[in-house]
């Protein structure tokens, strides 16, 4: 046989192999880069890339949801009282202001002829609404109210016809827990939103108006502005208003018979005018923001939180 056939026979064979290790080298590697061969596509961690973008939404959300509270806050802390500015309402917009006697007590039977509504001042029940950042689902008693403010709480009303339930739940986040405040719905109420202190006003249009924080900042516990420093808020069991089932409001025009503005010859209780009643009964709350007068520092005086 020719030497030339012979040489050609080994080579081919040879080549033949050499292609099918290189495929099946290919194969074993799944398309991982081999000697003589193209790279093979990555493998994209879409799981690492999918929970880094939850990430960044989440955090997202917390500074569109906080950054703004946050700034009001601030803004807020602008008003708080101090020896140079004893009242900064006085720098809010729309705060109407008006001086009222204190001490003037009715009967748990008896109503008031109030000059404003809500009111802010004025004769009152002898027992307050629990104000300990109550929140009443239901109108509450007008005359239990104000003597709460008299002990130094911001109430906030509202009309129920006018806001909705998520507005309502912004106005829950500003007193829920907040000592030295309530809320509860006011029906007839001229304006969606009222904050009442002792002798001071302010009416809304929005739940989402700055000016809510600034009112509470300037008023709540302001020794300044109510005549019962260091009185408390929270409840006495047995005294005529349970918190869970309080004294309900009356829409109804108070009758010929209602107390006056002026008290109609009421003899006001001393004890409740230029902080003289401001001890509190054993286990009464007192706010951790409130600093009493070294004077009024002693053993609590009988009869003196009323």
């Amino acid at each position: 046989m020719p030497s030339g056939s012979e040489s050609r026979g080994p080579d081919k064979n040879s080549g033949a192999k050499s292609a099918k290790a290189i495929k099946a080298a290919k194969k074993k590697s799944g398309g991982a880069k081999v000697k003589g061969g193209a790279s093979a596509p990555r493998n994209i961690p879409w799981l690492t890339i999918g929970a880094g973008a939850a990430v960044l939404a989440l955090v997202a959300v917390l500074a569109i949801n906080l950054v703004p509270k946050y700034q009001a806050k601030e803004e807020a802390a602008k008003y708080a009282p101090s020896a140079e500015n004893p009242d900064p309402s006085v720098n809010i917009d729309g705060v109407v202001k008006v001086d009222y006697p204190a001490g003037i007590h009715i009967q748990p039977t008896q109503r008031v002829a109030y000059d404003q509504s809500p009111p802010f001042g004025g004769p009152h029940d002898a027992i307050w609404a629990t104000c300990t950042g109550t929140v009443y689902p239901n109108a509450i008693r007008t005359e239990n109210a104000v003597h709460s403010l008299e002990h130094g709480a911001v109430w906030i009303a509202y009309n129920p016809d006018e806001l909705s339930a998520h507005q309502v739940a912004t106005l829950k986040d500003k007193v829920d827990g907040e000592t030295y405040t309530l809320l509860s719905p006011y029906p007839g109420l001229d304006s969606p939103v009222s904050l009442q202190s002792w002798g001071h006003q302010l009416k809304l249009d929005s739940v989402d108006d700055e000016r809510i924080d600034q009112f509470i900042t300037a008023l709540r516990i302001n020794k300044n502005t109510y005549p019962e420093v260091g009185a408390s808020c929270s409840s006495i069991p047995g005294s005529g208003f349970d918190p869970d089932n309080p004294p309900p409001f009356d829409p109804s025009t108070p009758g010929a018979d209602a107390v006056p503005m002026d008290g109609g010859g009421i003899a006001p209780d001393q004890s409740e005018s230029g902080g003289a009643g401001a001890q509190l009964p054993s286990g009464m709350q007192l706010p951790s923001d409130l600093q009493l007068p070294s004077d009024l520092q002693q053993a609590p005086a009988e009869g003196g939180n009323g």
